[in-house]
């Protein structure tokens, strides 16, 4: 299966409280890191292995997220305006994306998962792509898509170890410390919200629910499958967060897979 015919979810509908400074004027995938929204560092990411095809579930201040990919080539480019006759020309750009985009308001305060069913008349292959709008990985998208297709499973997660942002202490059994480290990964895998499904998991979803409700239900018909990524991953949950990745972003951007 080409991985033009594979469409990518990408769930952009929630409020994001923890991060009130910011989304109380725009959505929480429009945060800005290095000067574009996160929301566009995912779909690059996803672009650079050839899945250019999304489907994003709007909600909170949704209108938003249309207006900035409407008006892209006017935020990103050159142009001259005449303000007499409101002509206005595009000047050439570098600008080499190749998003099909389609636009879907999911409700103002839908669940993850009622998001998803509602956007099952948009899913027109046997499968999907599925993340949410805040986190970033170096991870090669094509080889969790054939993992996916390997497993034979409806649906595959990617569990990532995330670090522990507070550090963490290595002791001797009488309690002396023997060393300390400010990045330290937690040894239990999360999902990391890349995650692909055959189109069947819609006879899974129940109205009004969140989408992680899926997962006992397919671990007890053994359909659900790992991804292990071992690389750099990082959501977006806090302040903090926001200026951690910007900050990466002008030193060493792992994520940044493209040129």
């Amino acid at each position: 299966m080409s991985s033009k015919s594979v469409k990518t979810i990408i769930l952009c509908g929630g409020i994001g409280y923890r991060l009130k400074e910011e989304t109380e004027f725009k959505p929480k995938p429009m945060i800005e890191v290095g000067g574009k929204p996160i929301l566009w560092h995912i779909m690059k990411i996803y672009s650079y292995w050839g899945f250019n095809d999304f489907v994003i579930a709007l909600g909170y201040k949704g209108n938003l997220i249309k207006d900035y990919f409407v008006n892209k080539k006017y935020y990103d480019g050159d142009f001259t305006l005449d303000s007499f006759s409101h002509k206005i020309k595009h000047h050439k750009s570098d600008n080499s994306e190749k998003f099909r985009i389609t636009f879907v308001d999911t409700g103002l305060e839908s669940l993850t998962g009622e998001r998803v069913r509602r956007l099952k008349r948009y899913i027109d292959s046997d499968y999907f792509m599925l993340t949410y709008g805040d986190g970033v990985a170096d991870i090669n998208i094509k080889d969790l898509f054939n993992f996916h297709k390997k497993q034979k499973t409806i649906g595959t997660v990617t569990g990532v170890f995330p670090m522990l942002k507070y550090g963490g202490f290595n002791t001797k059994k009488d309690g002396i410390v023997t060393k300390f480290d400010k990045k330290v990964k937690m040894q239990n895998l999360i999902n990391g919200g890349f995650m692909v499904f055959k189109r069947k998991v819609f006879d899974f979803i129940e109205p009004d629910s969140m989408i992680e409700n899926i997962f006992p239900l397919l671990i007890e018909k053994s359909q659900l499958a790992l991804y292990q990524h071992k690389g750099f991953f990082h959501s977006m949950d806090t302040y903090q967060d926001m200026q951690d990745l910007n900050r990466m972003w002008r030193k060493n951007p792992a994520w940044k897979l493209w040129d």
